[in-house]
């Protein structure tokens, strides 16, 4: 694919001025170090603390940089060319907040069922008459959302392509609505498990649309700051459910507003999405394909990307963009057939995407991320916490401390780059594991060892495979063959996790839990390698110019 101008180039904002030369503005841009043009205010504050002038009418000049590496090699392509392009900053902030809702309600599910299944299975509490579940029915309610979050990834791959980014959000939200309503009002044991299968099927559909729409329709230097916030609302729907669920843990049929509390939230998230535009790349990609009027999609391209950055509906500038990103798809897609199939994910290009994607999913749960914190409750009791002796409280604290690494990973990856803080958070879990196994070894009498190695393994996490590996998976997969990809990789993922969490038991049985941390330190520096000899740095590049220069 032919280096092209795209729709969003961009690149992370720092204190430098801008050296430009006299170029058209909507030539193929080639990418250098870049930085932000400041303005005349005296106040100058790094993203993203912004606060000079009105936000509404900031405006922000900015070049991007070329820079991507591929295993232990790196190449950097510069020239003296420069792209500028004016976006409005506030423009950017509902396009991203209303997606990243699914991931919060995501979050909040995982929270709010640990809080819930205390309640559903006490006699006093619960409000039902069929509290005493056994193990295998408590399985299945806390599972159940996981297992439609695999239907829901499945059901991604088909449909994702057909109806859009946004439409797929919608139709997530309706899902968490749907599965909130019905768990909240469940009769019985069956009604209970149809509504967290249904809403599992809003997860699904929601980890997949979240980061394809944010990659595809925010600011290139950003795209990883945003993505990443993704996990940060994760992370803050994780901490909203332990809340919801402390406070309503003693109130009769707490397990019910626990649970029906996700749908006003969900409401929100579908009527946020109704009023966004849908992504212009993916109306660029229906046109050259021919799945409708070339001149109407193309003109809901330009109409598109003007909402996004804040300009006047069908604005010259959004429409010389939109028409340099066409002959870069034309040139892209004309030898090829107008719909990828299933096969075509697994060939080529897409093959490579989906081992770095793929890769990077599968080791984030086989590093035994699910498992890790089961143990978090002894660890701190044996270390004589206080707060360790209160279930909920331990959540809450371990909660916190994932929101403030994944604010540090949200606030560094458009700074250092993917791979420095993928080497260096995977490096910190090995050791953290080695450490966690040397603890129930034979440091026993050193509880401190092991309360540091459960923070290390948390916080380490938080900066890597936690926000990282959903944005290479938003950013690697060309546009042609994007949606099928990323719900390969969604699927691969919570199958994964459903693996891990289900062998935990036996394993830990089997091995004892210091051999089973030593395994999962093991597969860490299996992962470690992968990341260093496979993964390449994407920071400051476009989406097109991912696909037509790393995995080409």
């Amino acid at each position: 694919m032919a280096s092209s101008t795209t729709l969003f180039n961009f690149k992370p904002l720092h204190h430098q001025r801008i050296i430009t030369k006299s170029k058209p503005p909507f030539s193929s841009p080639r990418f250098l170090s870049s930085s932000i043009n400041h303005h005349s205010s005296p106040t100058r504050v790094c993203f993203p603390l912004l606060t000079s002038h009105s936000i509404h009418n900031r405006k922000f000049h900015v070049r991007a940089q070329k820079e991507y590496s591929a295993g232990s090699n790196s190449e950097s392509v510069a020239s003296d060319e420069t792209y500028q392009e004016e976006f409005s900053w506030s423009s950017v902030i509902l396009p991203f907040v209303f997606p990243a809702l699914g991931g919060l309600l995501f979050g909040y599910d995982i929270g709010a069922t640990s809080g819930a299944t205390i309640s559903l299975q006490s006699p006093e509490l619960s409000g039902i008459a069929w509290s005493n579940l056994s193990s295998v029915q408590l399985g299945l309610v806390v599972s159940g959302s996981l297992y439609g979050a695999l239907l829901g990834s499945l059901l991604a791959f088909a449909i994702a392509d057909f109806i859009g980014r946004k439409r797929q959000l919608i139709g997530a939200a309706l899902l968490y609505l749907l599965g909130s309503a019905i768990t909240a009002t469940a009769p019985e044991l069956g009604v209970l498990l149809a509504g967290r299968l249904i809403y599992g099927l809003g997860i699904g559909l929601a980890m997949h649309g979240a980061p394809l729409y944010i990659a595809e329709t925010c600011p290139s230097q950003i795209r990883g700051t945003l993505v990443s916030l993704k996990e940060l609302f994760i992370v803050l729907g994780i901490l909203l459910g332990y809340f919801v669920g402390s406070f309503q843990i003693t109130t009769v049929g707490g397990w019910r507003f626990m649970y029906g509390f996700s749908a006003p939230l969900a409401v929100l998230m579908g009527l946020g999405m109704w009023t966004l535009p849908a992504s212009p790349r993916w109306l660029l990609l229906k046109a050259v394909q021919g799945k409708g009027s070339f001149q109407d999609l193309k003109e809901k391209a330009i109409v598109s990307l003007s909402k996004l950055r804040g300009r006047p509906p069908g604005d010259k500038e959004s429409e010389k963009q939109i028409e340099e990103s066409i002959v870069s798809l034309k040139s892209a897609y004309e030898d090829q057939e107008s719909e990828a199939n299933f096969l075509e994910v697994f060939q080529g290009p897409n093959l490579k995407a989906f081992i770095i994607g793929g890769g990077l999913v599968l080791f984030q749960q086989i590093t035994g991320q699910p498992s890790v914190l089961y143990y978090a409750g002894p660890i701190l009791q044996s270390a004589g916490f206080s707060a360790a002796a209160d279930a909920a409280k331990v959540s809450v604290v371990i909660g916190l401390f994932k929101l403030v690494m994944t604010s540090v990973a949200v606030l560094k990856v458009d700074d250092l780059g993917r791979r420095p803080l993928l080497i260096g958070g995977v490096s910190g879990i090995a050791l953290s594991l080695v450490l966690l196994s040397a603890y129930y070894k034979f440091l026993g009498g050193l509880p401190i060892v092991a309360v540091a190695a459960l923070l290390l393994y948390v916080g380490c996490y938080q900066i890597s495979f936690g926000p990282i590996s959903w944005l290479m998976v938003s950013e690697i997969f060309p546009l042609r063959t994007r949606g099928r990809g990323i719900s390969m990789a969604v699927l691969t993922n919570f199958a994964a996790n459903a693996v891990v969490t289900f062998a935990f038991s036996p394993l830990k049985e089997y091995l004892g839990a210091d051999n089973l941390f030593l395994l999962f330190a093991a597969i860490a520096l299996v992962s470690l390698v992968f990341i260093v000899t496979s993964v390449p740095e994407t920071k400051g590049l476009s989406l097109e110019d991912i696909e037509s220069k790393i995995l080409k």
